[in-house]
């Protein structure tokens, strides 16, 4: 009698078991430390952007206490007091980080001042501060953002005497797309003064025309000194349309006012074809004529960009070299922390004399303007009637 005896191989199915388990563990556990670096990959940039905007604000404090400190400088030099005035000047111009605010908060040399001791949890997690904030009242440029048709009257007070301005506009940051190709138009005996849409729109990245007027009296002077050009080639008032194109380099001069004679029209300023390098695509150096009655000069630049908008630059010069600004645009430099992160930021801002606030314009408007006078007995006429439409 035979015996037949059947067997199962179940040590080979035990192994592939144990291998499908230890294969899917891996891929677990290879899965969940993924998200998990991901998930504290998110948490740190988190946690980065907070600190980084903290230290922002840090900073941001750090320049509104300058520009207080800076408020108080105007106030002791206005009080008449030459003492005063000469050591609030001393103080404010310090290198010493944060001393120029030392009248307006609690300062102790060599340390930062707190913003903020705590986040808003308790807990001591943000410890916002600005570590150093300097003020710089003597700058080497004046620099601005003109919209179109916006104006803008610069002060032109240096540290020592000048004789010529340098006027630089229309940057990489007013080109439309990614192009660094500026539109500059060709050499013409008479520059085209061509519609807004057609400057615009048809030829985007071609710089603005700038309207640059001086104005300018000497220690004494009349109204009428305004309005006129002397025998000796002095005046008090100038205007120039600067007009962007291939021509050549050259130096420019105020010699007459454009706004009351024809000619000689638009002045031709030579402009770059690229701003790839950066900097700005026009620039000229325009002379300024001695003031009616000579003497120490007070001058003001009236800038107003047409067609489109253009970042700005203005320089003093004399003989070729530049003179710094005196007190017009304060560069304020400030440093902010947030636990272990720092950001710094510049900013320029306006010292404006508030006794002698000067005008802009006395009607500034970018489109029709219209003035009617009327005299009537006839209640019809009056303004809000068809009558009384006015149509320029």
């Amino acid at each position: 009698m035979k015996v037949k005896i059947m067997t199962t191989n179940t040590k080979q199915n035990g192994a592939v078991s144990l291998f499908i388990v230890i294969f899917t563990t891996l891929l677990v556990t290879i899965i969940t430390v993924s998200f998990v670096r991901i998930m504290l990959s998110d948490q740190r940039q988190a946690t980065a952007a907070d600190l980084s905007l903290s230290a922002y604000d840090s900073a941001q404090a750090g320049v509104e206490d300058a520009k207080r400190a800076l408020l108080d400088y105007q106030s002791e030099c206005a009080s008449g007091d030459a003492s005063r005035c000469t050591n609030a000047h001393t103080l404010i111009n310090s290198i010493d980080c944060n001393q120029s605010l030392s009248r307006v908060v609690s300062y102790v040399p060599g340390q930062e001042v707190l913003v903020q001791q705590n986040s808003s949890d308790g807990s001591a997690a943000l410890q916002q501060a600005y570590t150093c904030v300097k003020i710089t009242t003597q700058t080497d440029d004046y620099a601005g953002i003109l919209d179109q048709d916006d104006t803008k009257l610069v002060p032109l007070t240096g540290v020592s005497s000048f004789d010529s301005v340098r006027l630089e506009w229309f940057s990489a940051k007013n080109l439309q797309g990614t192009s660094t190709v500026v539109d500059v138009p060709l050499v013409s005996a008479s520059p085209p003064l061509i519609s807004q849409s057609d400057w615009t729109t048809t030829r985007p990245n071609r710089p603005s025309l700038m309207r640059t007027q001086l104005i300018q009296f000497g220690d004494a002077f009349t109204l009428s000194d305004f309005d006129n050009i002397n025998a000796s080639s002095q005046s008090n008032a100038n205007t120039l349309f600067l007009y962007p194109s291939t021509i050549v380099d050259s130096p420019k001069t105020f010699v007459s006012d454009v706004r009351k004679v024809a000619s000689p029209g638009p002045t031709q300023i030579h402009c770059q074809s690229s701003l790839g390098s950066g900097g700005y695509a026009c620039s000229a150096t325009i002379s300024l004529p001695t003031p009616i009655n000579a003497g120490s000069r007070t001058a003001y630049l009236r800038l107003t960009s047409l067609y489109k908008e253009a970042n700005y630059r203005v320089t003093l010069l004399a003989a070729g070299a530049t003179v710094k600004f005196n007190g017009v645009q304060p560069q304020i430099d400030s440093t902010g922390r947030a636990n272990d992160l720092f950001r710094r930021v510049q900013s320029r801002v306006e010292v404006i004399d508030t006794d002698f606030p000067y005008p802009d314009a006395a009607v500034d408007i970018s489109g029709d303007f219209c003035k009617k006078f009327i005299v009537t007995n006839d209640p019809a006429d009056y303004p809000g009637t068809s009558a009384s439409t006015c149509t320029p």
